[in-house]
C-alpha cells in the first residue's frame, strides 16, 4: 500500500533573518502575540517559497531583543491505512506541505491562580495570552459533482489542523492540534521538523544525556544530541531554555545541530507516534529571562502547560524526607528508629529485595527468600512510629503485573514506589509509564522514577509522582560546579531526586555543601542520607538542619546566581524561612540580602557554615544572628562549599 505523508512545515516568523533568499519570498499572512507584560512578542508568517508552495515560519523576541530568529516548524505524517480509510486513490506525498490555508485566527487570554498539593509555593500564578491558527486543506483527488436534483456538491475532503500558541511574560509554548473528525484521523507521526534558529556567539551548556556531565559549547561541532532542558546564554545577555511540556503519548524530543544552518538547533524524536484525531502534541517551550535566576524562579511555566490535578483524594499524597536502609528486617528497623528521632518521613528499600532486578523470574510480589527481610513486621513496625516504607521496584517486574504489584505493596501497607531502570522515550514505553503512575495512584501509592525519565510537568495531573532522577547525582558524586549547573537546567524541568549525601567520604564538596543542597534542590521526596547509615551519625550537631528542612514549600525566592559558578535559594515554610548557597569548585564571596523577609519584622537566623579550623570530620561551624529585611548577609564561601540557613520570627 503506497505511504501517503503528510508533511507539516509549520513555522513562525519574525526578527533577523540573513537568508537572502527568505527575505524575497512572497508573505501570505502574518500574525503576532505579545505577552501580558508586552515584552515578548511571537511573531508568525506564512511564505510563498516557489511553485505555489507555502512554509510558516517563526521568532520570538524580548523587549526588542532577537531570541529566535527566523526559524521552521513542522511535523511529517505517514500513513499506510490513510488512504483507504478516507477513499484517497491518489498519492498525496506531499499534501500538507503545499498550500495551507489559514481559515481563521482565534484568540483569547487567561490569568487565574491555582493551588497544587504541593510545589515551591503554594499559589501558581497562570497568565498568557493565546493565538490559535487554524489551517486547513482540501483533498484534490475528489471534486465537485452534480446532484440528481441539479444541485452540486462537493467531494472534496476537508483537514484541518490548529497551530496553538501562547505567550506568557515567562516565554513561549506552541503545539499543533488536530481537530476531531466524524471519522477520526490516524496519524502515525514519523518526526518532526522543528527548528530554532539562535543569533550568532549563542552558548549552550551541553548534556548529551540525562546523567551526564555539562559542557559549555558554542552552536557548533556538538558530539551527538542534546538533552532537554537545554540552556543557552545569547550575546545581547539574555538567558534562554528549550524544553517539553505535557510528553505524556508521543515521543521524547532531544536537540541537535542542523547539518546546513548555522546556529540552528533541530529537535529530534526517539520514535515514530501513532495517534487519531482529536490529538495534540507536546508544547515545546522557549523560556526566556533577564538573568539565569529567573530562569528558575519561573519553572511553574512548565507545570502551567499540563492538565490540572485528576485525583479527587489527595489526603494519602505525603511529601517528606527519606533514608535508605540496607535490606534486613533489623537494620531497615534502625533506619525506622533514625528517622523517627530525626524527623524524616520514609525509609526506602533498594533494589534487590525481591531477588535479582534483572531476572525475569524475580517476583515484586514476595520478599526473596535468601533476604531476612519480614515486610509485614517491618511496614508495622515503621507505621508505630509514623514511618512509611518506599520500596524500589525494576519495570522488568512491572510491566505486566501493575495490578498485581501494586496490590501487593497495598496489602503490605507500602506507602511508596520507586521505578528503576524504565524503558524511556519511545511512544510504547511513555505512555506505559504513565498509564503505570495512574494506576499507582488508585492503589495510593506515591512514585519516584529513577534513570533516565525527565518531568514534563505530569506531577501536576497526577500529584502521585513526587519526584524523578535523570539527572547526575550523588550515585555518580559529581562536584561543585556540576552542582551549580543543575538548578538553571535539570531543575528548569521539574523535581530531581538527587540522592543527597553527608557522610559519605566520596562526596567531592564540603558537609555545609549538602546540607545547602536541601534547600537549592526540590524534591518533594528528598533523599539526605543516600550513603549513609544511622550510625554514620555520631552527635554532629549541624544535622538538626536537616531534621528542621521541609521539602515542600509556600513561597521561593530565587535571590542570585551564575550558571555553574552559585547560586543562593530561600524558602518558606510557613512561618519559617530556609536559605541555601553553594559555590563551584572556586572559592567565592556571596551575598545573601534578606529582603525577601516581612518587613518590620525581627527574625533570627541560625547558620551552619565550613569551619576548617574545627577538629572534627565534618568541619561544620553554627552560629546565630539577628537579622531583618534591611539585612545583607555575606559569606566567604570556600571552593566547593556552601551555607545553609534557618530564619525563624522572634
Amino acid at each position: 500500500m503506497r505511504k501517503l505523508i503528510i508533511a507539516l512545515i509549520l513555522a513562525f516568523a519574525g526578527g533577523v533573518h540573513t537568508n537572502t533568499q527568505a527575505q524575497s519570498q512572497k508573505m501570505v499572512a502574518t500574525n503576532e502575540i505579545e505577552s501580558p507584560n508586552g515584552k515578548l512578542k511571537f511573531q508568525f508568517c506564512q511564505k510563498e517559497i516557489g511553485d505555489d508552495k507555502t512554509q510558516m515560519y517563526f521568532s520570538v523576541s524580548y523587549d526588542g531583543k532577537p531570541v529566535v530568529l527566523e526559524s521552521e516548524l513542522g511535523i511529517i505524517v505517514e500513513n499506510q491505512m490513510f488512504e483507504s480509510a478516507l477513499g484517497v486513490e491518489n498519492d498525496h506525498s506531499k499534501f500538507w506541505c503545499e498550500n495551507l490555508e489559514l481559515k481563521s485566527v482565534s484568540r483569547g487570554s487567561c490569568d487565574q491562580t491555582w493551588n497544587p498539593v504541593y510545589g515551591e509555593r503554594s499559589v501558581v500564578r497562570d497568565h498568557y495570552n493565546e493565538m490559535t491558527l487554524h489551517f486547513s486543506k482540501y483533498d484534490e483527488a475528489g471534486e465537485i459533482q452534480e446532484g440528481h436534483s441539479g444541485t452540486s456538491y462537493d467531494k472534496r475532503r476537508s483537514y484541518q489542523m490548529d497551530i496553538v500558541a501562547r505567550a506568557y511574560n515567562e516565554g513561549i509554548a506552541f503545539r499543533y492540534h488536530f481537530p476531531e473528525t466524524s471519522n477520526g484521523l490516524f496519524l502515525h507521526i514519523a518526526g518532526e521538523q522543528t527548528s530554532f534558529t539562535f543569533p550568532e556567539g549563542t552558548m549552550a551548556y551541553y548534556e548529551g544525556w540525562a546523567q551526564g556531565p555539562f559542557s559549555y559549547l558554542p552552536l557548533k561541532d556538538w558530539p551527538d544530541e542534546c538533552e532537554r532542558p537545554l540552556t543557552l546564554d545569547l550575546k545581547s545577555g539574555l538567558s534562554v531554555a528549550l524544553l517539553e511540556a505535557q510528553m505524556i503519548d508521543y515521543s521524547r524530543g532531544k536537540f541537535k545541530l542542523d547539518a546546513e544552518q548555522p546556529n540552528t538547533i533541530d529537535l529530534t524524536m526517539y520514535s515514530k507516534v501513532d495517534v487519531i484525531s482529536p490529538y495534540s502534541t507536546p508544547w515545546r517551550v522557549i523560556m526566556v529571562a533577564e538573568t539565569p535566576g529567573q530562569l528558575l524562579g519561573n519553572n511553574d511555566f512548565v507545570l502551567n502547560l499540563n492538565t490540572p490535578n485528576q485525583l479527587t483524594n489527595t489526603s494519602w499524597i505525603k511529601p517528606g524526607k527519606v533514608i535508605r536502609s540496607n535490606l534486613t528486617t533489623n537494620e531497615a528497623k534502625e533506619c525506622v528508629d533514625f528517622a523517627a528521632e530525626r524527623n524524616l518521613e520514609y525509609v526506602h528499600l533498594d533494589a534487590g529485595w525481591y531477588g535479582p532486578e534483572m531476572k525475569v523470574a524475580s517476583d515484586a510480589t514476595t520478599v526473596s527468600p535468601t533476604r531476612d527481610l519480614d515486610m509485614r513486621v517491618l511496614v508495622n513496625y515503621a507505621a508505630s512510629k509514623g514511618i512509611g516504607i518506599f520500596v524500589y521496584i525494576n519495570q522488568r517486574a512491572l510491566t505486566d503485573k501493575l495490578d498485581e504489584v501494586f496490590g501487593q505493596c497495598r496489602k503490605w501497607g507500602i506507602k511508596g514506589v520507586k521505578f528503576g531502570f524504565v524503558q524511556i522515550g519511545s511512544n510504547h514505553w511513555t505512555v506505559w509509564l504513565h498509564n503505570a503512575i495512574k494506576k499507582a495512584a488508585e492503589y495510593h501509592l506515591l512514585v519516584d522514577i529513577h534513570d533516565e525519565y525527565r518531568p514534563t510537568g505530569f506531577s501536576r495531573t497526577y500529584p502521585n509522582l513526587m519526584t524523578q532522577e535523570g539527572i547526575r547525582g550523588n550515585e555518580e558524586m559529581p562536584d561543585a560546579t556540576h552542582n551549580t549547573t543543575l538548578p538553571f537546567t535539570r531543575y528548569l524541568a521539574g523535581a530531581g531526586d538527587y540522592t543527597i549525601c553527608y557522610y559519605n567520604n566520596r562526596i567531592k564538596t564540603t558537609h555545609a555543601h549538602q546540607l545547602a543542597l536541601s534547600v537549592v534542590y526540590y524534591s518533594p521526596i528528598q533523599f539526605l542520607y543516600w550513603y549513609d547509615k544511622p550510625s554514620s551519625y555520631h552527635g554532629e550537631k549541624e544535622i538538626e538542619f536537616f531534621d528542621a528542612v521541609k521539602t515542600v514549600w509556600d513561597d521561593t525566592k530565587v535571590l542570585n546566581g551564575e550558571v555553574g559558578k552559585y547560586i543562593s535559594v530561600a524558602r518558606r515554610s510557613g512561618d519559617e524561612w530556609f536559605v541555601g548557597a553553594i559555590t563551584n569548585n572556586d572559592a567565592r564571596t556571596v551575598e545573601i540580602a534578606c529582603s525577601f523577609l516581612e518587613a518590620g519584622k525581627k527574625y533570627l537566623a541560625t547558620i551552619y557554615y565550613d569551619d576548617q579550623k574545627l577538629n572534627n570530620r565534618t568541619n561544620v561551624s553554627i552560629k546565630t544572628q539577628k537579622v531583618d529585611a534591611s539585612r545583607k548577609l555575606i559569606f566567604d564561601l570556600e571552593a566547593s562549599g556552601g551555607v545553609a540557613i534557618r530564619i525563624i520570627e522572634e
